[in-house]
Order: C-alpha cells, then structure tokens, then sequence
C-alpha cells in the first residue's frame, strides 16, 4: 500500500508498505482522509522518537473486522490501551503505562491507504458530518477535553494564546459555552475566522497582558508558556496544550507565588465532538488551507510548517 513513512531522519512516500495486520481486537479501516497536526510537525523534529507511518487525524471506513462495523465510516481514538491495567479500569485508557499511541508511539498512523485500529478506539461519524468535518474529530475532542478537566462557566473570562489549527477550535470550543473568550495570535487572517463568530480577537503585537481566570497556551512554541504565565491571574487556571520538541527552560517560581493551577490537557473524547459536528456548532471546513493526494504527501508535510496555514488533509484515492 502507498504511505507516508519517517524513518526517524527523512520523510518518504512509499509504495509498497505492508498492509496492517489485523488481530482480534482491531478492525481495518480504508483512510479517507487525514489531517496533519502540529504533533506530527514535532515527530519530524525528534518528538517522542517516533519511527513510523505518522497521523493520528483521519475518517475512514472499515473494510474488514465485526460485520457491525464493517462498511461503516468511522473516527478513532488515539491512544490503543492494553485494556487490563488499573488506569484501563478506571477508563482512563489515555493513560495506560503500556499504550500505543496512533503515529506518535509504537504503533503505525493514518498517513497510509489502510490503518489498523483497536475496535473498541472506533466511533460511526453521524450521517450528515461531512469528510472534511469528521477529520477534525480528535483535534476537536482535545479542545472538548478541556471542559471535561475545568467547570467554564458563563462570562468566565478565557484568553486563548495561539491562532493554529487548535487554538481557533478551543476558542470556538469555550466560546460554544458562554465564555468571554480572548484569541491572541501572530495572522489576522486567521483570527478573522473566529472573529466573524462573535469570539475577541488580538494580535500578540499590541497584546497587553493583564490578569484573567482561565489562560489556555495553545502557540506550539517555547515562548507560550512565558507569556500564559503573565497573563493567569493569582489562583487562575492554565491549560497546557502545546507538546513541544524543543527543550526550553524558564522560572516556575511565579506559579508558586501567585498559586496558579497547572492543568496538562491532551487527548479527549470524540462522543461530544462528535455531537458538535452532527448540530453544526461549529465553524470547521474555513480552517481547510489545501488538500493533496497522499502521493504528495511530502510537499503536503512542507505546506503545513508554513505560518500562514492551517489545516492541510491527506485525500487516499
């Protein structure tokens, strides 16, 4: 089968990668399409030490595994748990000590004609969600997560620092639920997305920080975390949800003085993105820059670590 593969030096399109194996946990899906993520941007860079076909973002549809599924178009979870430890027990899969994790950890992505996931990672995609929707599913399950780990009420002031492909979904996110939500970013192109939906916008440029109650860092850069710190107030909340390759070090002294909880926020889970999609809260499909065959899939990795783009898709077919 054709796929992208990273040998841990270079990236390679290849035409004779070996098709998935199927075990009785997994079924096999047809990729349809797949997002590239600013994760699979830091793979390139050395994150996590992947080796491996990359991609974590796809729809597609099964063609092989339980006659239930078989046929259908599906979204999947990321994280392939072992399903018997005390972290599986408390569904917390996401955590289990010995996972694999989609094209970042052990286990093969979606930048391929065939994928092979855990049937229980699976989700159908609503009748009327679009292709182009349903591949946003597990990004917009991260910014989802966030409400899982924070109560956001009414009028709870939020800043959002970063205008990337996650950070215009957990301003949309957060917004969706009555906060008073901030977006600081470096394009105002990109910021207009969001702006035509009633969400604040500002470049970093002529952002002053003064202190608010929720602060989500989302900038995928070594500077975020700096600036979020400047901006949470005394007993404030800060999400992290940049992952970033490159080491960086500053002073975690303030955190302590001024009390500020740390929340670390990750992977989420798809029914309430999945929900969203199917009632159309969301404006999605403008944050589609491009998309190219997975025999361009090389110049489709360049295009993506352009500032001026957002989401680019992987099409099979």
């Amino acid at each position: 089968m054709h796929a992208l593969h990273w040998d841990g030096h270079s990236l390679q399109v290849r035409t004779t990668q070996p098709e998935p194996k199927l075990t009785a946990r997994k079924a096999l899906v047809k990729v349809s399409l797949a997002g590239i993520c600013s994760t699979d941007l830091q793979i390139l860079r050395g994150y996590m030490g992947f080796s491996g076909v990359p991609g974590h973002e796809f729809v597609g549809t099964v063609v092989d595994g339980p006659d239930t599924l078989k046929g259908q178009r599906v979204v999947g979870e990321i994280n392939f748990a072992c399903g018997a430890c005390g972290w599986c027990a408390q569904n917390l899969q996401r955590h289990c000590p010995t996972r694999q994790v989609m094209g970042i950890l052990n286990a093969d992505g979606s930048f391929a004609e065939y994928l092979a996931v855990p049937i229980e990672n699976l989700h159908i995609v609503p009748e009327n969600v679009a292709d182009e929707e349903a591949v946003f599913t597990e990004p917009l399950a991260a910014a989802y997560e966030i409400l899982e780990q924070l109560p956001v009420q009414p009028e709870t002031e939020v800043v959002v620092l970063g205008d990337g492909k996650l950070g215009l979904l957990c301003a949309q996110v957060l917004h969706s639920v009555g906060a008073r939500v901030t977006l600081v970013g470096k394009h105002t192109e990109k910021l207009a997305l969001v702006r035509r939906g009633g969400i604040a916008t500002v470049l970093v440029a002529d952002w002053t920080p003064h202190p608010v109650e929720v602060v989500v860092e989302a900038t995928g850069s070594t500077l975020g975390l700096t600036l979020a710190m400047a901006t949470v107030r005394p007993r404030g909340t800060l999400v992290l949800k940049s992952t970033v390759a490159q080491e960086h070090t500053l002073s975690l002294a303030p955190l302590v003085i001024n009390e500020v909880t740390v929340i670390g926020s990750r992977c989420g889970r798809f029914p309430p993105a999945l929900h969203a999609l199917s009632q159309k809260q969301l404006a999605l499909t403008p944050l589609i820059t491009a998309t190219y065959p997975l025999a361009d899939g090389i110049t489709a990795m360049n295009r993506a670590t352009e500032q001026s783009v957002l989401k680019v898709l992987l099409r099979n077919g």
